[in-house]
């Protein structure tokens, strides 16, 4: 069996038949990103002396190497202070009466209140349809090469970003002190007929217009932007080899310019459901007006605001996981 001598032992090495294994080294890992233990080599153990006539218990290979895992007992501290505060505010909201969850269990699933969820969802669709709808015909009048076009919608997008959305409801929602009737016929010419502006443009039309004519300037950006990031070397190829420009734009540019759009996009859909709160200052009912003229009968303020607050949370949240799938989907193939 091969014997190791230390070298503060004095003994004699050069009768020794063989060399003793490199000494064991001692690995320590360190948990990375994504999970994944990456070793970091530490020094060499230091080898015990065997005394004279001694026998080392050792395999030819060697012992294998000890891993030890990088501790961090900070984040455990920050944890169990996080845990310790989760705690406390969950115990507020229990323990609380002035919440009144039991008023906030009574309303949550009245019939008005899930009338005003469903007409807010409504206010929602039509805003994102039409205002992504215009938003798209602006973002390509602001790529086109005619300066007219381009300034049009130029003008557009800084009009309608730069004035508050609670302005633009109430222009129209008044625009019958304007122009009282709207006429229908040649442009500057004869008239075949008119409407009454408030015939045509009630409360509800008046709330969808404001919306989608707001979002749209939102939108145009958001469309430009993503397709604008599609290489133009796609566009150029698509050129070469004879395919019409409408058909680039559907099948080749849009489905790659998803991928910009997408998380944009679907951050303003959320921050519309919430928007569209805005519309009750023209007494349609949407969740926050129902809630209010629930309170203000019957004066329970905080239950009522709850219960608005947990349909805008349900509302977001599956929204939200809607995004994340449609991400996904054009994320497909990408890296």
């Amino acid at each position: 069996m091969p014997v190791e001598f230390s070298d503060t032992d004095g003994g004699d090495t050069r009768g020794a038949s063989a060399k003793a294994p490199p000494p064991a080294l001692r690995v320590r890992t360190h948990r990375g990103y994504g999970g994944n233990r990456v070793p970091l080599v530490a020094a060499p153990a230091r080898t015990a002396t065997l005394p004279a006539g001694g026998t080392a218990d050792t395999e030819a290979g060697g012992p294998p190497p000890r891993v030890v895992t990088t501790r961090h007992p900070w984040r455990w501290v920050a944890a169990a202070g996080i845990a310790v505060l989760l705690a406390m505010a969950a115990s507020a909201l229990i323990t609380n009466p002035a919440w009144e969850w039991e008023v906030v269990g009574e309303y949550l699933f009245a019939p008005s209140v899930l009338r005003a969820v469903v007409f807010t969802l409504e206010l929602t669709a039509l805003g994102i349809v039409f205002g992504f709808l215009l938003g798209t015909v602006l973002a390509l009048m602001r790529l086109s090469g005619n300066p007219l076009l381009g300034s049009v919608a130029w003008g557009y997008i800084a009009l309608f970003r730069s004035v508050p959305l609670i302005l633009q409801l109430l222009f129209w929602y008044n625009l019958a002190l304007l122009y009282p009737r709207i006429s229908f016929g040649v442009p500057f010419g004869p008239a075949f007929f008119d409407i009454g502006t408030m015939d045509l443009i009630g409360p509800v039309t008046a709330a969808a217009l404001g919306l989608a004519l707001h979002q749209a300037a939102y939108a145009a950006e958001i469309v430009r932007a993503g397709l604008l990031s599609v290489d133009r070397g796609q566009r150029e190829a698509a050129a070469a080899l004879g395919i019409p420009r409408t058909r680039q734009l559907f099948r080749i540019v849009l489905p790659q310019a998803m991928r910009s759009i997408v998380p944009t996009a679907g951050n303003e859909i959320i921050g519309l459901v919430k928007g569209t709160s805005v519309v009750y200052i023209m007494a349609l009912p949407e969740l926050f007006y129902q809630v209010q003229v629930i309170y203000n009968r019957n004066g329970r303020v905080i239950a009522l605001l709850l219960v608005a607050t947990i349909w805008y949370l349900v509302m977001t949240s599956v929204m939200s996981v809607a995004q994340h799938y449609v991400e996904r989907y054009y994320g497909r193939g990408r890296g």
